[in-house]
């Protein structure tokens, strides 16, 4: 059978050592092909090859059906061979898997009792998959949660500092995991990074209500990565943080890049407490996006540069 695996460039590669460090890797020499490790790197020196071999058979259940495949390969397409629609866009499939880094969490589905992100978790012997995960408390990894002086897009340009005084405007948390690839991402070692402990929504909200009180501001921001792919996840995040912060100077700023976003989707955000949103607009025309953005895959660089900022 055809298998991807990843290949390291030795000609390209640095030795910063970012693909076993920082990404949530079984190891290189048990490669599944999910592919985070060649994303990751800002170098370019991982790449997936195609191998043909011989893999033995593992044994799982996904929603109580016995199924057979090959070793050696992530949940997520175990999902896929099972017959499960994948998408790479929210709401398209059975399975939405925007990131597919391990960041986001929006393919989580229960493997063995406990949420998992599929993009990445190895498949094993005797394992139990449960794709309905209604009954559990979304997850995704946020980290970096930390004084901001500068802010964000959406912050309002008359509270940004003008000369040479410093001061701390509001606090700001990373999501990881985004569906671009852009390849001058400024926070790249956050958005492609997955072996921190994912957060619940409330286990974030409290976070970032007690470093607001340490910096004695009043703007809170979810930056990232992209916060927006993890919408349950999200909203229930804004509505912890409201509770946290009943107070009218409290202000909940969402800086997105905007490509999942709809008008329903906007409405959600407001009503979960959302009080400010900064949208960064990546192009006006489909081939600057696509250069911007590093999303080369035609038909999802049109859907995503419709949604980007577009009437």
């Amino acid at each position: 059978m055809k298998f991807q695996v990843s290949c390291r460039l030795e000609h390209k590669c640095v030795g910063c050592n970012f693909c076993t460090l920082f990404i949530n890797c079984p190891s290189e020499e048990n490669c599944t092909g999910c592919g985070a490790c060649v994303e990751a790197c800002p170098y370019s020196a991982k790449v997936l090859q195609t191998v043909i071999e011989q893999r033995r058979l593992v044994k799982l259940t996904i929603n109580g059906r016995t199924f057979q495949v090959p070793e050696r390969m992530t949940v997520l397409r175990a999902l896929e061979l099972a017959g499960f629609k994948i998408s790479s866009l929210p709401g398209e499939g059975e399975i939405s898997a925007p990131c597919r880094t391990g960041g986001c969490w929006g393919c989580a589905v229960v493997v063995d009792g406990q949420l998992r992100p599929s993009c990445i978790t190895p498949v094993r012997e005797g394992m139990v998959i449960d794709t309905d995960t209604a009954a559990f408390t979304p997850q995704r990894l946020v980290s970096g949660f930390e004084g901001h002086p500068v802010g964000g897009v959406g912050t309002p340009h008359w509270l940004k500092p003008k000369g040479y005084g410093f001061r701390y405007i509001e606090v700001v948390c990373f999501a990881h995991g985004c569906i671009l690839r852009c390849p001058t991402c400024q926070n790249w070692h956050i958005t492609y990074s997955s072996v921190e402990e994912p957060l619940t929504p409330e286990q974030a909200a409290r976070f970032m209500t007690r470093i607001r009180r340490e910096y004695g501001v009043d703007r809170m921001a979810i930056s990232g990565g992209e916060p927006t792919l993890n919408k349950r996840w999200l909203l229930n995040y804004l509505r912890q943080l409201r509770e946290l912060n009943p107070d009218e100077k409290a202000r909940l700023h969402v800086d997105t890049n905007g490509v999942v976003l709809t008008r329903d989707y906007i409405d959600e955000l407001v009503e979960s407490g959302m009080t400010d949103i900064g949208i960064d607009v990546k192009g006006f025309e489909l081939s600057t996006f696509i250069h911007i953005t590093g999303v080369n895959e035609e038909a999802l660089a049109q859907k995503l540069f419709l949604t980007n900022g577009q009437p």
